[in-house]
């Protein structure tokens, strides 16, 4: 148990006994009176999203969530299909629960999947992942590489902004926290 002032965005607590996901914190201290913690939750469950504010002496339960590094496997029309590293047991997720992630998944891709009491509640990818670039327009001959920019469509479908310098059939880095293009991925 927590004090409620100690709650942080990114944490998984326990309300009304249902894990969530804190989305936002802040804290509020009027003239008079206690102090409150205002907060966004984000059921793991559920996936809704409610407003909720305790107050700063409040007793907060973080909730205990097993982390299990999981392969990436295919998907199909019942989900996509993941493989633990350890046991090979095999489970399926559906869309909503990867939600973004979906467009870092490749082959033996490695993610970390969370569980609370046995059921998939989170997923987070890796930090970094190498797609292809699948589709790009041309390199515009006399512009500078510093400044020019264009979408690029990976192999996932994601697009993101690359460099002038980036060609079809490239391999790039994507940072996954912000979407966005890292550098060319070295080559063998």
């Amino acid at each position: 148990m927590i004090v409620a002032t100690q709650v942080r965005a990114g944490m998984t607590i326990l309300h009304n006994n249902e894990p969530h996901t804190v989305l936002t914190v802040s804290h509020i201290t009027p003239g008079k009176g206690r102090g409150m913690v205002s907060s966004k939750l984000r059921n793991l469950k559920t996936g809704s999203t409610t407003e909720y504010r305790f107050r700063s002496d409040e007793k907060v339960e973080k909730a205990r969530l097993e982390q299990r590094e999981m392969d990436y496997l295919y998907n199909d029309t019942a989900g996509y299909h993941f493989m633990d590293s350890a046991t090979y047991e095999q489970i399926s997720l559906n869309a909503d629960l990867l939600g973004d992630n979906v467009y870092y998944l490749t082959e033996s891709i490695k993610f970390v999947v969370e569980f609370y009491d046995g059921t998939p509640v989170g997923v987070e990818a890796p930090k970094v992942v190498e797609l292809k670039v699948i589709e790009t327009a041309p390199r515009l001959k006399g512009a500078t590489a510093t400044a020019s920019q264009k979408p690029a469509t990976l192999e996932t479908g994601l697009v993101v902004n690359v460099p002038d310098f980036i060609e079809t059939d490239t391999i790039v880095r994507i940072d996954t926290v912000e979407c966005k293009y890292l550098d060319r991925a070295k080559s063998d």
